[in-house]
């Protein structure tokens, strides 16, 4: 059993990953977005309330989103453990997200970290491309066109939205570096942050997590 957050940078494959994880420790994947939208589709009481501050556009408060997890990990599905991914996302989350998981007698035990190079994950998050007459999707590092900036199926000249090219991408990545790191030090302060390479094949990715969860399982 193993209670556990996933920390990386957008680009980093932490979904990719987590659902790894999730499949080979039979552990329970928590996104919070997935968590929110799940909810509000069963209509409880919390999901009805967290939909009135989505519908608005507004962020769920704290307190309301830790209400909604501290529910889903007293499902059977999270009887052997959970990865959390997308949450917390301030040293206040964290520390709140302490406070209620003690009360039921839990804990967060290990925080994994995948780091990649900002240069590959600039490569990763700007080289999608898309066809706007067939909506083919490209990517210049996975799935390359055969002619640059061409669409294979319809000879249409590819193009790239907003937020994927690097002027907007790179505000991304600083936003997140910050409280990124912030909770990477929050951690680390009490020896649960691990650091795991997130360069090569993503199964060896996979494998570092593993081992990382290996120590203290």
């Amino acid at each position: 059993m193993v209670y556990c957050v996933l920390l990386g940078l957008p680009g980093a494959g932490k979904g990719t990953q987590a659902l790894n994880i999730a499949s080979d420790r039979g552990i329970l994947h928590i996104s919070t977005g997935d968590m929110f939208r799940e909810a509000s589709a069963n209509r409880t009481s919390l999901g009805l309330e967290a939909q009135e501050y989505m519908s608005k556009g507004e962020l769920v408060p704290d307190d309301v989103t830790i209400s909604m997890l501290l529910e889903r990990i007293e499902e059977d599905d999270a009887a052997s453990g959970f990865m959390l991914d997308g949450f917390p996302r301030t040293i206040k989350q964290a520390e709140a997200l302490d406070i209620a998981l003690e009360s039921s007698r839990k804990q967060i035990e290990v925080v994994p970290y995948i780091k990649v190079p900002e240069d590959l994950l600039m490569a990763r998050l700007t080289g999608r491309w898309s066809c706007p007459d067939c909506s083919a999707i490209y990517h210049t590092v996975t799935k390359a066109p055969e002619v640059d900036g061409v669409c294979d199926s319809c000879d249409s000249h590819l193009l790239q939205r907003s937020d994927d090219q690097p002027v907007t991408v790179k505000t991304r990545l600083d936003t997140n570096r910050e409280w990124t790191e912030a909770l990477a030090t929050y951690y680390e302060d009490q020896n649960k942050l691990r650091v795991v390479d997130g360069t090569g094949d993503p199964y060896l990715i996979t494998e570092r997590i593993i081992s990382v969860l290996d120590e203290i399982s």
